[in-house]
């Protein structure tokens, strides 16, 4: 089993500021409303009409660790409390609870965005969230919403404020290349590798131009990957920045990188891909490539699995707060079932889901709840 957090999850909850007004009448606990969700998560369930379901078929389980004094809420009253929560409350907690069951980062955390496609309401566009995800456990670190007609630029800081990046190395694709982003990185005392493209135009041709002259003469270090009926052969150069890009521009700038991808599907060859990169630690090219490598780890072990195992996509929830809220919850879940591959190493995230929905202990364990004297 792995070990437990010092903080469980059912405390951190605790911390969150019931949004409801007590003057309308409120007949339900706000935490045990909270509990109920993540158990019902855990438990295969996608979206407010499953867990209100679930709620209602085990309500006599859930009554040997809640009190339930007005039994079980409704659907409609679980929709109410998603969108009224405070996203901002709701994530603090989650980071509390992340940050003693993660206690100290190393490597990679990588910083990316997702759409929740099922979330546009007619004119108005569907949420976009950007994640800060360890790419080592496999665990997301927070999460900040994308304001409306804003982008990643301006959420990307704001996530980082709330974050404990010292020692690691902060990876983001071009859309977060900016030399803020870069300077607020390293007064955290991490490291950054932001991939450059056009909308840095000036960086780029230093960059294109460096590499057209000296790669010559730089070793080479390739990588081949197969799978999926793909064959992927990167070849990655790494070197020194000076002279090159100015460091009082983009903080403690050590290292330039170039990758050309060349990918084949089955008998099909498709088009050579080229991506630069700057990064203030020295890196060598097989650091280099097992650092952007890593990055994508947080569109396979997270965007991906919360399409495939949680429906994320298909969620038509879109009103106020509930879409960020119910992203977030869906990555509790994620986390604490990814705290079992220790002990189930053999099941999927999806059989292990279904594993909670019919092993009443395990779904206990796993959330720590202690019966009711």
């Amino acid at each position: 089993m792995a070990n437990k957090p010092k903080v469980t999850l059912v405390e951190a909850l605790h911390n969150i500021q019931d949004p409801r007004r007590p003057s309308n009448g409120t007949r339900h606990n706000f935490v045990e409303m909270l509990v109920i969700a993540v158990c019902a998560m855990l438990s295969d369930c996608d979206n407010i009409e499953d867990i209100g379901d679930w709620a209602v078929d085990k309500e006599s389980w859930l009554r040997q660790f809640l009190v339930l004094k007005n039994g079980i809420p409704s659907e409609e009253t679980f929709l109410r409390l998603f969108r009224a929560l405070d996203p901002k409350q709701f994530e603090t907690a989650y980071r509390r609870w992340v940050g003693a069951l993660v206690p100290v980062l190393r490597g990679a955390v990588a910083i990316d965005g997702k759409t929740l496609r099922g979330s546009r309401d007619g004119e108005v566009g569907p949420v976009h969230i950007v994640t800060a995800f360890a790419t080592q456990s496999g665990i997301a670190l927070g999460q900040e919403k994308v304001a409306a007609k804003s982008n990643e630029i301006t959420a990307i800081p704001e996530l980082l404020d709330a974050l404990y990046v010292k020692g690691c190395i902060v990876t983001i694709d071009a859309m977060g290349c900016q030399t803020a982003i870069a300077a607020k990185i390293v007064d955290k005392k991490g490291d950054y590798l932001l991939t450059v493209k056009n909308n840095q135009p000036s960086l780029m041709a230093s960059i294109e131009d460096a590499f057209l002259r000296e790669r010559p003469a730089l070793p080479a270090h390739v990588v081949e990957q197969t799978g999926h009926g793909r064959n992927v052969i990167q070849t990655v150069w790494a070197m020194p920045a000076a002279g090159i890009v100015d460091p009082a521009v983009w903080a403690k700038v050590k290292t330039l990188g170039m990758i050309y991808s060349e990918r084949r599907e089955g008998n099909k060859a498709c088009q050579p891909e080229v991506r630069f990169y700057i990064s203030s630690r020295k890196l060598s090219a097989p650091s280099l490539a097992k650092y952007a490598r890593a990055h994508w780890g947080i569109e396979n072990q997270l965007h991906w699995v919360l399409d495939v195992t949680f429906d994320e996509d298909a969620s038509t929830v879109r009103k106020d707060n509930a879409p960020e809220n119910l992203s977030l919850l869906k990555k509790i879940a994620l986390c604490l079932l990814r705290t079992q591959r220790e002990a189930h190493p053999r099941y999927s995230l999806r059989r292990m889901r279904k594993h909670a929905a019919r092993d009443d202990d395990f779904l206990a364990d796993m959330l720590q709840l202690i019966p009711l004297q």
